[in-house]
């Protein structure tokens, strides 16, 4: 049996297990199982790791995106410059444990807002700075886009919620939500901007995806802006992650 999983605390808001679930039956694969691993502290990974010698890959959610690369053995030279890894590669050879990192998020947000991202599209604000947030700038970087990053607090290449301008809001062509704000159980949370400058000039896209549609999204919805749930995201990055656990090259 060839076992994968989600690491990540806490674990409710993830539909990870129910889509490899699904995927594993309905493509036939009958030696895959895929869990949740709710791990309160870190500290549990290398015992998850050695206890289990059939556990092959993990994805990484929040709050361990960035924390993981500690215990990992080699990475891709995006995660340089990201600093944040989702899918984990676990190697065994006589008796020796590697383990090797990866961002899939960077496949899941190009797949989801490329359609999206044309000509006059010019300016991304990105809310939040978190290891997604990471692979969201250095996505839309590599597709051409100028970013102003928002943090709750003064980081240096940031702003703060209290700086977003009109202005800034005015020639932000796509705002996106790295944020958990939204996320279930507290959906009706949701960032701190000003919606009312919103318009159907604006593109929101939101990384959360329980709920597909999300407080951030509604209120875009309402004053016309064109939105992008976390589920193509969510589909798109899981992909990549069976791409990489299966790929002998990687």
């Amino acid at each position: 049996m060839r076992k994968f999983g989600l690491i990540g605390y806490p674990l409710g808001h993830s539909f990870s297990r129910k889509y490899f679930s699904e995927k594993f039956n309905r493509d036939n694969i009958k030696d895959c199982l895929y869990e949740n691993y709710p791990l309160e502290t870190l500290d549990l990974f290398p015992h998850l790791i050695s206890e289990d010698n059939e556990l092959c890959g993990l994805n990484v959610t929040i709050p361990y995106k960035t924390e993981i690369l500690k215990y990992i053995d080699g990475t891709g030279p995006e995660i340089e410059e990201i600093g944040a890894v989702n899918v984990l590669k676990i190697k065994r050879t006589a008796g020796r444990i590697n383990i090797y990192g990866y961002n899939s998020d960077v496949t899941g947000i190009r797949d989801s807002l490329i359609s999206f991202v044309k000509g006059s599209v010019k300016n991304a604000l990105i809310l939040g700075t978190g290891g997604s947030s990471r692979a969201v700038r250095y996505a839309l970087t590599e597709m051409g886009l100028k970013i102003t990053h928002v943090s709750r607090r003064d980081k240096p290449g940031c702003i703060t919620y209290k700086q977003i301008s009109q202005e800034i809001i005015r020639e932000s062509d796509i705002i996106v939500n790295t944020t958990p704000l939204g996320m279930y159980p507290d959906i009706t949370s949701l960032p701190d901007i000003n919606y009312n400058l919103l318009n159907e000039n604006h593109i929101l896209f939101d990384l959360v995806y329980n709920p597909e549609i999300t407080s951030f999204l509604k209120m875009g919805k309402e004053r016309g802006c064109k939105i992008i749930t976390g589920m193509k995201m969510l589909c798109s990055q899981a992909e990549r992650s069976w791409e990489i656990w299966n790929d002998d090259k990687l």
